[in-house]
């Protein structure tokens, strides 16, 4: 079906592919494998007709072929469901389908897209509205709008880059029985995921990828978690933590019942009431849509409280702003890094002191300190393991792993005490989350009170010393981390059982 060869792609001080062979066989599923910046997302891009490649050539179904396009791409039959979202926020669903099929946006051509949408989601278990504005839908909604998308095409090749990432464990479970059908179709998947326990069991074939370079070719039948983690990252990675128990202070940030609306007006968040103390990790689980994002930004001052407080330090805020709260010791770490938490038209150095850009020692008498500026950025980049070929590279051309451990420096380095940290290792390899967690851990052992929002559920398992499960905006459960499983707080993410009033965590 798909030969790759000899792929190679540079970029100016950067070899992104080196000579990388990848082949997919129809009714496969062939898995690429490797740290941010090792190249899979060049790869794509290339097969996906967004790069060109500088050597190497491409054959699909026999027949050589130049994608210069996506348009090409999908005409020759291939599918793309990108990480990063390729949706227009101010149209429907069923208008970005059918804008990328290049039909009018008209009611009239709208009503059978809107059909079909309808019959693929339910055909998939991927429930999306057709009539939703995509700037009023969570990640996890844009995600799966993103599938549907690429599904309603009767594509030959579907290229999923972490299609998992905001899906339940029973969901995961139902997306790999909807891959396999497509598989038995005789379509090729080429799935790119950071979860290993998937890997092992929807791959046929795993191509690992390290330094542009291919690092290591095997099957889930002679591998481990362990083997490809070492061909990923060239180094035994650590799996299972040890938290070292402490006794956790006084708390430091209160949620006592917070009403929060969303952005269709509906009650996005019930009666919510959480508090975190100092020196311990409170996580939040859910699947996304279910209230985590309005909560955050209820609490950072990004949206409007309903009813109910937030008291930070025990100093009560009934309307907070970002500014206030950031200034009585709360760091935030949005869960869309590109959107949310840095500029990519910034540099590395400009990222990591935009929230204290107009502070000593980086401002004196009203003029920017570039010196002092670069010494603090240049201290971060080495703190935090931030590949980067400068300090003056802008932030958009860093891979996502590196995107978010530059938000991460610029918030940890900080003087707060308090950490809401929402989605922090969302599309990053499994060498850049274990180097976060490490992160977090060193946080919560100086005393740190740290909310975090996840719905990696073998992330929040790992590091809460507590954990509070949301659905449909309410709290559905309360576990301590040793009580947790992953069967009961799949059960609580799906809803089942009854969402509780106003006890506290």
């Amino acid at each position: 079906m798909l030969e790759m060869r000899g792929i190679t792609k540079r970029f100016p001080g950067v070899v992104a592919n080196e000579d990388v062979d990848f082949t997919v066989r129809p009714g496969q599923v062939h898995t690429l494998l490797g740290e941010n910046g090792a190249g899979k997302s060049t790869l794509v891009k290339i097969l996906y007709g967004l790069y060109q490649p500088d050597e190497g050539s491409i054959t699909f179904d026999g027949a050589p072929v130049a994608i210069d396009s996506p348009s090409v791409a999908i005409r020759t039959g291939i599918g793309m469901i990108h990480q990063h979202f390729m949706l227009v926020d101010t149209l429907t669903v069923a208008e970005n389908v059918a804008l990328g099929l290049g039909k009018p946006l008209s009611l009239t051509h709208l009503g059978p897209i809107r059909r079909r949408i309808l019959e693929v989601s339910e055909e998939f278990g991927l429930a999306v509205d057709p009539d939703a504005y995509i700037w009023q839908m969570a990640v996890g909604e844009r995600q799966r709008a993103e599938i549907v998308k690429a599904l309603y095409r009767n594509v030959k090749l579907l290229v999923l880059d972490e299609p998992t990432a905001v899906l339940t464990p029973p969901e995961v479970t139902d997306l790999f029985v909807t891959l396999r059908r497509l598989t038995a179709d005789g379509r090729g998947l080429v799935f790119i995921s950071h979860k290993l326990n998937e890997v092992m069991e929807i791959s046929d074939e795993i191509t690992v990828l390290r330094d542009g370079r291919v690092s290591g070719r095997t099957t889930p039948a002679v591998s481990s978690r362990e083997s490809l983690a070492m061909m990923m990252v060239g180094r035994p990675v650590e799996f299972t933590r040890n938290i070292a128990e402490q006794t956790p202070g006084p708390a430091k940030l209160e949620v006592q019942n917070l009403r929060v609306r969303g952005d269709r007006d509906e009650l996005a968040v019930h009666d919510v009431n959480i508090d975190v103390r100092a020196g311990e990790i409170v996580g939040i689980v859910g699947v996304s849509g279910n209230g985590q994002r309005e909560l955050a930004e209820a609490i950072v001052g990004l949206r409007e409280i309903e009813s109910g407080v937030v008291s930070i330090d025990g100093q009560p805020v009934k309307s907070p702003t970002p500014k206030q709260v950031r200034s009585m010791g709360l760091a935030y770490v949005p869960e869309e890094r590109m959107k949310y938490g840095s500029i990519g038209e910034f540099t590395v150095a400009e990222n990591l002191v935009l929230v204290d850009h107009d502070r000593p020692p980086y401002v004196r008498r009203g003029l920017l300190s570039l010196k002092s500026i670069e010494r603090h950025s240049r201290q971060l980049v080495d703190d935090y393991s931030i590949r980067t070929p400068s300090t003056t590279t802008l932030t958009r051309k860093l891979s996502g792993g590196n995107i978010q451990k530059v938000v991460i420096a610029r918030e940890f380095s900080g003087d707060a005490e308090m950490l809401l940290v929402a989605q922090p290792t969302r599309g990053i390899d499994i060498g850049a989350a274990e180097y976060i967690h490490e992160q977090l851990l060193t946080q919560r052992a100086q005393g740190k009170a740290i909310l975090l929002i996840s719905e990696d559920l073998d992330e929040v398992m790992a590091l809460s010393d507590r954990l509070v499960v949301m659905y449909e905006g309410a709290v559905m459960g309360r576990l301590s981390r040793h009580e947790a499983t992953i069967d009961q707080l799949g059960l609580l993410m799906s809803g089942v059982g009854e969402p509780e009033g106003a006890a506290v965590a």
